[in-house]
């Protein structure tokens, strides 16, 4: 979305909200609560070329956030209660708050912020990222595209050449290739993107090792009664890239390391780049054929009361970091739609 719509839907969400629109339209259509999907939690940065601003929050919003929706007397509940909640007929309304990405910022300013609150969370984590083996590829690219005016990549058979001399041309880019790259097979992207670092002398696996956590800060979060653990897959790969015996691997895989590590169960899945198109049926079959309880996806909407929803299949409002306004989450809580 270009800056101007999403400008005008910020603005249009807050006057929903400001007008009492947004509780109206709250009570009229049933929703029950809703599972808010936020990523990595760091303090603001300065660089003109922020590609992924989008899934950050600062902590201090994290900390505001969680404030207003006490203050909206909505009750915060760990993943396991959703699907409980929605078949409740007389429940307040709930909100799940859960965290993907296994970042190490989350323990460093998002982990303080929360146990303060003394609220529950979830987190999904790859845990090839954890086991030190993943590769954070999107990172990569930015510092590629962030430092070079021209960039240079094997696109299938063909030599590529792309000239980005501005902030608005870097962006574009960025969005087409990591676009590109995300729906490869894991094979083929390691591939690419470990020559991308190559010719342009990119540190892969100093890069991804510092983004992500360990397992000494899982096993910090796993002794919070507040925090439920669950997985995002092995390597956070795009399931529909994947055949059915290798996408049923991650998830089984996923899971199994994390309860060995954590020796107890984790029933609870992310589906990686879980939007519509990228998490279907298949995809939900094989979540169920893997023993998990709920699986959450990428697709926005609030959880509906009285019809229990699908619990391999749960929508998530994914919360767009470049929106600090309160106003415009309480609109999109209340089931308001962003686009």
């Amino acid at each position: 979305m270009s800056r101007l719509p999403r400008v005008l839907t910020r603005t249009r969400l807050a006057i929903a909200s400001l007008s009492g629109y947004a509780r109206a339209f709250e009570a009229q259509s049933g929703s029950a609560g809703a599972i808010l999907r936020l990523a990595r939690v760091r303090p603001r940065q300065s660089d003109p070329f922020q590609p992924l601003k989008s899934n950050e929050i600062t902590p201090a919003f994290l900390d505001c956030a969680i404030r207003a929706i006490r203050r909206w007397n909505y009750d915060i509940v760990p993943i396991g209660e959703a699907v409980d909640r929605a078949g409740a007929k007389v429940a307040r309304r709930f909100v799940c708050l859960t965290f993907d990405g296994g970042s190490h910022d989350l323990m460093v300013h998002g982990y303080p912020v929360l146990a303060r609150h003394a609220v529950p969370f979830n987190v999904y984590l790859p845990t090839g990222f954890i086991d030190g083996v993943g590769e954070a590829w999107w990172l990569a690219l930015e510092q590629v595209i962030a430092r070079h005016s021209r960039i240079s990549l094997m696109m299938g058979h063909d030599e590529r050449r792309f000239t980005v001399g501005s902030i608005t041309d870097k962006t574009e880019l960025y969005d087409y290739l990591s676009g590109w790259l995300r729906a490869l097979p894991p094979a083929d992207l390691s591939a690419t993107i470990g020559d991308l670092c190559k010719r342009y002398g990119v540190d892969l696996e100093a890069l991804s090792r510092d983004f992500a956590m360990n397992w000494d800060d899982v096993a910090r979060l796993a002794a919070d009664p507040l925090a439920t653990i669950g997985t995002a897959t092995v390597h956070g790969s795009m399931l529909a890239s994947l055949n059915s015996a290798d996408a049923a691997r991650e998830m089984r895989m996923g899971r199994a390391v994390t309860e060995a590590a954590l020796g107890r169960s984790a029933r609870h899945l992310a589906y990686p780049f879980g939007e519509e198109g990228t998490c279907g049926s298949r995809e939900t079959l094989l979540a169920g054929e893997a023993g998990f309880a709920t699986a959450v996806t990428l697709i926005s909407g609030t959880i509906p009361r009285g019809d229990v929803p699908d619990p391999l299949r749960l929508p998530r409002i994914g919360w767009d970091g470049r929106i600090t306004s309160l106003r415009v989450l309480r609109a999109m809580l209340a089931g308001l739609k962003a686009y």
